[in-house]
């Protein structure tokens, strides 16, 4: 959870590419071109679906634009010569992957392998997880806070800032009210059907993290869970009683 690894525009461009993969010719055109091991041409695309050479470049530039495949022009052989060099496709590296309500596993993984690669001798796994995801809230959060400078932050701009994080993140957030939000999605179900206090002390970890690192003191993270939400809700934090310290 420190750098987004998805970012804002990642859900657009994911639903994108599935709509482009929707035509079955070009569907079968991207498999052509990921099969080939190597860049083919239009001549080659076409042959591997038998559709015209119009018609593969059609599909081929669509999927170019997409992002799913990237073109350039070289003779296949990779020599100098004179002449016009074929234009030529080769997969973009891109991962399309796509889900309604939306999951992140790969999330919950990096969480939980940087907590094996740097568990301490005194933490058992648990313990670990938890740190690591309070970790990356607040790095992300603090790293927010650097970006936008946005000074003090009361319990409802907080809680603007909380909910497009929380929005990136797939938790679908809810305002119930100016200053409290129910997450309608875990985004990291069914997984967390089968370790549900793990999952939700880490998002609850890396939730009061994040609140944390962005300064939104007005806010806390609360556990509230709810079958098939998110076991966490944003609420105000209640007022610091006089002469209580800082922390409390």
């Amino acid at each position: 959870m420190g750098a987004d690894p998805n970012p804002p525009a990642a859900a657009d461009a994911a639903l994108e590419s599935v709509s482009v993969l929707s035509e079955e010719t070009r569907r079968r055109m991207y498999a052509v071109v990921r099969r080939a091991g190597r860049p083919v041409t239009r001549d080659e695309a076409a042959a591997g679906v038998g559709v015209s050479r119009k018609l593969a470049a059609f599909h081929l530039d669509k999927l170019v634009e997409a992002g799913l495949l990237r073109a350039h022009y070289e003779h296949t052989d990779g020599l100098r010569r004179a002449g016009r060099r074929p234009k030529l496709y080769e997969p973009s590296g891109v991962t399309v992957q796509f889900s309604i309500p939306d999951r992140r596993h790969e999330f919950l993984a990096d969480l939980l392998m940087e907590a094996v690669l740097t568990e301490g001798r005194t933490e058992d796994a648990r313990q670990a997880a938890v740190r690591v995801a309070g970790a990356r809230g607040r790095d992300l959060g603090a790293a927010e806070r650097q970006a936008t400078r946005p000074g003090r932050l009361g319990a409802e701009r907080g809680l603007t800032f909380c909910e497009r994080m929380l929005e990136r993140h797939g938790f679908e957030p809810l305002r119930e009210t100016t200053t409290r939000l129910r997450l309608r999605n875990c985004p990291f179900q069914p997984l967390t059907a089968k370790a549900p206090d793990l999952v939700c002390a880490m998002n609850h970890a890396f939730l009061t993290g994040y609140l944390d690192g962005v300064g939104a003191t007005g806010l806390r993270a609360v556990p509230a869970p709810t079958p098939g939400e998110c076991c966490v809700r944003i609420s105000p934090a209640a007022p610091r009683q006089p002469g209580a310290p800082s922390g409390s």
